[in-house]
């Protein structure tokens, strides 16, 4: 590990054994979360790992990707690509790590309104993170209460409207001509509650061909019908378009003009392949979605919660299957358009049974996407004449039921458990006149998921609890519909199988005094069939099933308050995610080399994955002037960038600095604040493109940036 953030490490850790005496008003609590049981509960009293990640902690970043505010989570790796034309990397102890699109393995919620696809991809990147006011982060077991494909719970909370009216408006400027203005408006009227907020985003990127721009609007409305009965709607609507500078080869050939790098890599990192350049690879998209939540209280004891949403997501990505150094560069147009819906009904009972206090959520969640898929050739990023590669309709329909309790033993021990039964269809036929090598074709899964939790309450200040449950990851639509990507005719991949796996999880809940706290969690998960890379062809993959996979880790967070005003946090992840079973993979791989073509080893580490993240934070707050300051620390172990773990990229160390000001005159309120990121200007892959069928694998960050903005809030 670098020696300089070593030393942070230390300097941050140490300070915990001091905070006892820190001389401090507030106090550091465990926070109160709703994902982990589905009602308001103390995470203190849970036994599972859950964080939440408040609204100043992102309000202290760009607030253009969720990654950024997810960094500070143990157990969750949250990579920002650094480009917008793919959505953020983000995996849940190796869960998620292979995603080459969208986030698979992870779930994502807005308000309990599901993000993720009932085949398991999700699209975080539509989320209008203005108008977020905390996230919830789960992990281990009792994530797979949420459905299949579920290594993780990613809950998004928006801002509960401010009980006087209120309007605002922000603007920033940053490096790379970035810039984002947003304006909101907050309140509460008689029974109407309502928030709207929207934004523009626009930046040139720090490499070529990554120029991007975004605009989101969300609207939230809260209904009082009754005393015992409200309805709240949430609207979405975004709209984005982005180039994308795609990943850069080990060597520098091309347009990538060499530069040394450490561990050995030679290119250009603000530069971008000459198949991006020059075929111009980008995507445009838009997503609109609406969400009802009719939450009735049917009387002392029982609740009835009632979720329903529909949208439409359009989506045409240019890709590149070419990167020569003169000619014309072949490449894909491919075009998704979106239809989904859903529901989910449940109802809470709380009580007592024999003298024990108990709660009891049973629900029935339905969720249906229908994708126009049609994918056609292009040359020097302009589509060609001729029949599609693919022009089919995919569709994905899932229907669940789902048991959820708690049962208090006695004072010291309780008891958590919960049961999910889920059926899962994917369908693809191909449309009227589609070429006659389009397979017609579908996959049907079953099964149900069990998982167990205890908490034993030690004192009053520790908590110690131990989990285990089924976790049951089916395929996307995308991985079952080739079964040879360089051959059409060889139809679909209909014999692809879930993978299933068993989650033990261990952990402790220290409140070591009122103003600090220690979580750790050790996890075990076994996993049979786990879903990998067949065969490559370009951009484009099939998949198959291999044998045993193995995580293992460590998590661990903790906080305090200290002295003057000075608050330290430290997150830290140890994950061993290794192959137990060798395998072939890409064989018939057309990429060039033989970095993607050969025998996985038992033992080798699942690409995506790093062993050690350290996250490590100091802060100072200066109360007479509202003045916030911070100096970030941040350490990746490196990474393997696919299943032969033939290269890999660096390790690497970045740290940040931040600062805020407020003043408040009379119904006014100011906030200025500034960021710096990577401020000694080191040079590092941000994130990797795990198995790149053309070896364009790795992905730089950005040297030393900036961004600096100015808030206004006035209040009626």
């Amino acid at each position: 590990m670098n020696m300089k953030y070593t030393t942070l490490a230390l300097a941050i850790s140490g300070c915990f054994v001091s905070a006892a005496a820190a001389e401090e008003e507030s106090r550091v609590l465990s926070p109160v979360v709703v994902t982990a049981t589905r009602v308001e509960q103390d995470s203190f009293d849970l036994p599972m790992a859950i964080d939440k990640v408040d609204r100043q902690n992102i309000d202290n970043q760009l607030r253009m990707t969720l990654s950024e505010s997810l960094a500070r989570i143990p157990g969750i790796t949250a990579q920002n690509r650094n480009q917008m034309a793919q959505d953020p990397q983000i995996s849940s102890r190796g869960f998620g790590a292979r995603s080459s699109f969208g986030v698979r393995g992870i779930r994502v919620y807005v308000d309990g309104i599901p993000l993720s696809m009932p085949d398991g991809i999700g699209n975080p990147g539509s989320i209008d993170l203005d108008a977020i006011g905390s996230i919830e982060v789960m992990r281990g077991p009792f994530s797979a209460m949420y459905g299949s494909s579920s290594g993780g719970v990613l809950q998004l909370i928006t801002k509960k409207p401010s009980e006087t009216p209120v309007v605002g408006g922000d603007i920033l400027f940053g490096s790379f001509n970035t810039r984002r203005e947003s304006i909101e408006a907050s309140g509460t009227n008689g029974g109407l509650e309502y928030s709207l907020n929207l934004s523009n985003y626009s930046s040139n990127g720090f490499r070529a061909q990554s120029r991007n721009d975004k605009q989101q609007a969300t609207v939230k409305l809260g209904t009082r019908i009754s005393d015992d009965t409200k309805l709240t709607t949430l609207i979405n609507w975004f709209d984005q378009s982005a180039q994308d500078p795609g990943g850069l080869v080990r060597t520098g050939t091309g347009a990538n003009q060499p530069g040394a790098f450490p561990g050995g890599l030679f290119y250009d990192p603000t530069g971008a392949t000459r198949g991006a350049i020059a075929g111009n690879t980008r995507v445009s998209r838009s997503n609109t979605q609406v969400g009802f939540n009719l939450e009735k209280s049917l009387d002392a004891s029982n609740t009835l919660n009632i979720v329903t949403y529909a949208g439409q997501r359009d989506n045409l990505q240019y890709l590149a299957t070419s990167n020569a150094p003169t000619g014309a560069i072949s490449g894909r147009a491919s075009s998704i358009g979106r239809t989904f819906y859903g529901t989910d009904v449940r109802l809470t009972n709380r009580g007592e049974v024999i003298g024990k206090p108990y709660q009891l959520s049973v629900g029935l969640n339905v969720g249906y996407m229908d994708d126009a898929r049609l994918d056609r050739n292009a040359s020097n990023g302009e589509i060609q004449a001729g029949a599609p590669n693919r022009d089919e309709k995919q569709t994905a329909f899932n229907f669940d039921q789902y048991a959820q309790g708690m049962l208090a033993l006695d004072e010291r021990w309780d008891l958590h458990a919960g049961v999910r039964h889920t059926r899962l269809k994917l369908d693809v036929q191909p449309n009227a006149g589609a070429t006659a090598n389009l397979s017609a074709g579908g996959l049907s899964f079953d099964k149900t998921i069990p998982v167990v939790g205890l908490v034993f309450k030690a004192t009053p200040a520790v908590n110690y609890y131990a989990n285990i449950g089924a976790g049951f990851e089916t395929p996307t639509l995308v991985e079952i519909s080739y079964a040879d990507p360089a051959n059409a005719s060889a139809g679909l991949n209909l014999g692809l199988k879930p993978s299933t796996s068993t989650n033990i999880e261990i952990g402790a809940k220290a409140l070591l005094s009122d103003t600090s706290r220690l979580n750790v969690a050790l996890f075990d998960i076994s996993t049979q069939n786990e879903i990998v890379i067949d065969r490559l062809n370009g951009t484009t993959a099939s998949y198959r099933n291999a044998g045993q996979t193995k995580r293992r880790g460590l998590e661990l967070s903790a906080e305090t308050l200290l002295h003057r005003d000075f608050t330290a946090y430290l997150a830290y992840t140890m994950l061993d995610a290794t192959f137990q079973s060798a395998f072939a993979t890409g064989t018939g791989a057309t990429a060039p080399g033989s970095y993607n073509t050969g025998t996985v080893a038992p033992g080798s580490a699942i690409p995506g994955t790093y062993r050690h993240q350290v996250y490590a934070e100091l802060a100072y707050r200066y109360r007479p002037y509202q003045l916030e300051t911070a100096v970030e620390g941040r350490y990746n172990s490196k990474v393997f960038i696919n299943d032969l773990n033939k290269d890999e990229a660096p390790a690497y160390t970045i740290f940040s600095v931040r600062a805020s000001l407020q003043q408040v005159q009379g119904k006014w309120k100011f906030t200025e604040y500034a960021r710096i990121d990577n401020l000694f200007d080191e040079t590092y892959i941000g994130s990797v493109r795990v198995n790149d069928g053309n070896t364009r694998f790795f992905e730089p960050a950005p040297g030393r940036n900036y961004f600096v903005g100015v808030k206004a809030n006035y209040m009626f």
